[in-house]
């Protein structure tokens, strides 16, 4: 089964993605920071992709995508991006334009999720 880590500070947004993602068949964790994400990633439990929002407080999807690309442990973890601005020269597998249809990102994490 696949493994997925949900990133995102709006509490209502990860847990209707976390409940519906479910449904599709993932396992997922959620965290409401880039600092969360990392704590959990350090648990030793690498999720198979991650989905994350940029724009968050303590510490921004762009600070967390920074630090895991430095992990040789996290480097490969595939990150699908949703956000409501357009991220110029961010390194990630996807980016998703919010809102999206939830299906669109099943889609893509399923794609992603294969190559890896």
């Amino acid at each position: 089964m696949q493994r997925l880590l949900v990133v995102d500070d709006d509490a209502d947004l990860r847990e209707t993605l976390a409940h519906r993602l479910s449904h599709e068949g993932f396992v997922v964790e959620v965290a409401r920071d880039g600092a969360e994400a990392l704590a959990k990633l350090a648990s030793g439990r690498s999720p198979t992709a991650i989905v994350l929002d940029l724009g968050m407080p303590t510490m921004s999807g762009w600070q967390f995508r920074d630090l895991q690309k430095r992990n040789p442990a996290l480097a490969e973890i595939p990150v699908v991006v949703m956000t409501g601005e357009a991220p110029l020269g961010i390194d990630v597998q996807h980016v998703l334009q919010k809102p999206f249809a939830i299906d669109h990102l099943v889609e893509t994490i399923r794609r992603i999720t294969v190559r890896s």
